[in-house]
């Protein structure tokens, strides 16, 4: 491993002023940039296993993991040769593959409530067509979603509303014009009355719950115990479609999602990131008797032109068939523990304020004496300026984590247990850092 100074390192800087000049912001997405933690991006180069390596030679042991996809570590040897095989017949055709319905037989195996899928081009897709989709097979136009869960740049769910109990839409992006979000809903996440409310005014024209089943974009926030089961029993009264936005957890809480980690059934299903091993794929899934409504079955349009691209359906494959085959997440268990514990007791040895969550290969780190975080404005309460320097010293320390305090992080089966004691020895040093920050 290449020793590590502070970064970033000059070829990163050069190409963030390069950037700069033909990128907005200099990056191709806004998670990607240091804006909440201060400084400019680290540019990566290549990676392997559970280490990421930037563009100025230095090594990192890596917690984003592409923000979710790399369960089985980067570039697995199984899925790069599955990607450079099909590389080799074609990169796209526009007509149907065996890859494919390969890949959607496999969901819908391993997914107890997936009976049909549509393959899409990224998790934004996936949530763009659950929408519309619930909407087409209910006839009705609002949809209820919670503050701190994101669901991708759709602009009808673009909205932020705190954590109130109940507000109607408010765009929180301009370019979202206020009518499109005008039958948007925002509830509190792990509040059901908040929900009920909701119901209780408009339920005869809302078409959809959509949630993630444990949040990861306002760090890693687990459902409450009746929280998922609660939105099963409303949806079931009143007729409405319950959609899991399953992008993130999806096969790296559990192989069955969320859903099967907490046993609770939706009718609709999105998906992204681990299904398609890393490539840019997306999918929605549900009921036969709902997906059904989807052109050229039914009514509801949806199409694309790369949306089930054959470099994406080998990595999901072969990323997928791993994890329906293996106990990946049996094996990770034992030293995502070891890492959470180890961090809980070097934050306390440093006095300072820190707590962690996680659901099975998913996990979040909080500044805070909060014991458990479940809501959004507890996460948004949390010690940012001791996340930024946390965060620098890991970095400077050979540990990349996610430059935002409300990203999750995640590991792989390639975190072994001497990866998890490097990790350890650099978070003592920023935990000082932080505690001599204050």
């Amino acid at each position: 491993m290449t020793q590590n100074t502070h970064p970033p390192g000059p070829q990163s800087h050069a190409l963030f002023e390069r950037a700069q000049r033909v990128m907005p912001g200099g990056v191709n997405s806004p998670a990607r940039t240091f804006d909440a933690v201060g400084g400019s991006p680290v540019f990566m180069e290549y990676a392997q296993g559970p280490w990421i390596h930037d563009v100025d030679g230095k090594a990192y042991i890596d917690y984003v993991g592409s923000f979710g996809p790399m369960l089985l570590g980067h570039a697995d040897p199984t899925t790069v040769a599955a990607v450079q095989g099909q590389t080799a017949r074609g990169l796209s055709f526009g007509a149907p593959t065996g890859l494919e319905v390969e890949l959607a037989e496999l969901i819908c195996d391993m997914v107890a409530s997936i009976e049909s899928v549509r393959m899409v081009n990224s998790g934004t897709e996936a949530a763009t067509t659950a929408v519309r989709l619930a909407r087409g097979a209910t006839g009705r136009n609002k949809i209820l979603k919670f503050a701190g869960n994101y669901h991708g740049h759709v602009d009808s769910l673009l909205v932020s509303a705190g954590s109130g109990a109940l507000t109607l839409g408010i765009p929180g992006s301009p370019g979202v014009p206020e009518a499109v979000v005008a039958d948007t809903l925002v509830a509190t996440y792990n509040d059901l009355e908040s929900v009920a409310a909701a119901f209780a005014e408009h339920g005869d024209d809302i078409a959809a719950i959509m949630v993630e089943p444990v949040a990861g974009n306002m760090n890693c926030v687990p459902p409450v115990d009746g929280f998922l089961a609660g939105l099963r029993d409303i949806c079931d009264r009143y007729a409405a479609v319950l959609i899991f936005d399953e992008v993130m957890t999806g096969f790296r809480v559990h192989p069955g999602g969320a859903q099967a980690y907490y046993g609770i059934t939706p009718d609709v299903t999105a998906l992204g990131k681990i299904v398609g091993g890393g490539m840019p794929v997306g999918a929605i899934g549900g009921r036969e008797s709902i997906m059904r409504s989807l052109a050229p079955a039914g009514p509801v349009y949806q199409a694309g032109t790369l949306s089930g691209h054959p470099l994406g359906m080998a990595a999901g494959l072969a990323t997928l068939r791993q994890i329906h085959e293996n106990d990946i997440h049996g094996a990770i268990q034992p030293n995502l523990t070891r890492l959470l514990s180890g961090l809980e007791a070097r934050a306390a040895a440093a006095g300072v304020a820190f707590t962690t969550q996680h659901v099975g290969a998913m996990f979040g780190m909080f500044f805070t004496d909060h014991e458990r975080i479940t809501r959004f404005d507890e996460v948004a309460a949390s010690d940012t300026q001791a996340f930024a320097r946390f965060f620098h010293a890991l970095l400077a320390n050979g540990v990349y984590i996610a430059p935002s305090a409300f990203e999750a992080g995640f590991i792989s089966c390639t975190h072994d247990a001497d990866v998890i004691d490097r990790t350890l020895t650099a978070a003592e040093s920023a935990f000082a850092a932080v505690a001599e920050g204050r």
